[in-house]
């Protein structure tokens, strides 16, 4: 049941760092019936290119064996060298189908995923020799399916095989009457009709049965809610925390800020919203914005202005777009320099007039 309630916990997709560590533990989406299919191909293949080059070698070494039987010494030493020329015979005649037959099998394992090195699958877990693990493991959804899909394959490559072997009924029965030069070219001939009816088959089959498993890998990858707030906070950071950080920062970016208020030319302001404290001396290219802020932030803005006597000048549609358009520190946009110009202006004046 908890098993079950698990699973339907599992409601959120997989986030790329779930998948990657998923596969860094071997656990990856392999279908078996690429393999088999990678593995008749070589079978096929081998067949194809190497079994006549092998039989003749095999055919000749056993000739030239039974020829000369009677040359071969009775003793250790003549039992030793015909086991060894045996066993170098059936290797020069068995080790190129082997070889493909390999290869195909690593090309089918290659071609589901990139080489992996990991120990995890090795390592001893207690939950695997726990016996109600080993009975969900035999009677569970998993283990049905492996033996309905079993069930079915055996069915339809029996039922192809049949087919094809009903077709070639009149050259069987003609078997009979062949020589022994003559049988084994048929019989290779239909041993490779019959892997060619099977491929066919296990090529629809593989393409289904490896869909299915990267779906069934991409479903147990699935986490629930609490594990993906549980990996937000290990990657992006404790969300409280962060909050807390930029708090922090906000807070001294508004101390630099007021610090740099008295040194201001002048404070153009809304009335009750925005305050922008612009500060131009000669030879400036242009004026700097020194600090800038909306409601709390503008009202202290001006608390400051007026402790340090710096002028105040109401202008709302030029507080508004300064606020807008120029960061803290920089330049104000060409744009706004006549705007700007007459404020400073009048400021200058104003001043002149109180000197």
């Amino acid at each position: 049941m908890s098993e079950e309630a698990d699973k339907e916990d599992r409601t959120e997709e997989p986030t790329q760092r779930k998948l990657d560590q998923a596969i860094e533990k071997g656990d990856v989406a392999k279908s078996q019936e690429i393999g088999t299919f990678f593995v008749l191909c070589g079978l096929t293949l081998s067949l194809l290119v190497a079994a006549g080059w092998s039989t003749r070698e095999a055919a000749l070494s056993l000739r030239s064996f039974l020829m000369n039987a009677h040359q071969v010494p009775a003793d250790a030493a003549g039992f030793t060298a015909v086991t060894q020329k045996g066993i170098v015979t059936g290797f020069m005649a068995l080790g190129l189908p082997f070889g493909f037959i390999l290869c195909a099998g690593l090309a089918g394992a290659l071609i589901q995923h990139k080489p992996l090195w990991t120990f995890e699958p090795m390592t001893p877990k207690f939950s695997r020799i726990s016996p109600m693990a080993g009975a969900k493991r035999i009677f569970g959804k998993e283990a049905w399916v492996n033996f309905a899909k079993g069930l079915a394959k055996t069915g339809l490559v029996g039922v192809v095989l049949w087919i094809t072997l009903w077709n070639e009924h009149d050259r069987l029965e003609a078997f009979a009457q062949m020589n022994v030069q003559a049988i084994l070219p048929a019989t290779l001939a239909l041993t490779i009709k019959l892997l060619a009816s099977a491929l066919a088959l296990f090529a629809i089959v593989a393409i289904g049965d490896f869909g299915y498993q990267r779906y069934s890998w991409h479903q147990r990858q699935k986490m629930t809610k609490q594990e993906l707030k549980d990996e937000y906070k290990n990657s992006e950071g404790n969300p409280e925390v962060k909050a807390k950080l930029r708090q922090l920062r906000a807070q001294r970016v508004r101390k630099r800020m007021m610090a740099n208020v008295p040194k201001a030319t002048v404070i153009v302001t809304n009335p009750t919203h925005y305050a922008v404290a612009l500060q131009y001396e000669p030879g400036m290219a242009a004026p700097l914005c020194l600090a800038k802020g909306v409601d709390a932030v503008a009202l202290k803005i001006r608390e400051v202005a007026g402790e340090h006597r710096v002028p105040i000048v109401e202008n709302v549609p030029l507080a508004r777009a300064l606020y807008a358009s120029v960061e803290i520190d920089d330049e104000i946009p060409v744009e706004h320099y006549k705007a700007v110009a007459e404020v400073i202006g009048y400021v200058l004046r104003l001043k002149g007039r109180r000197a």
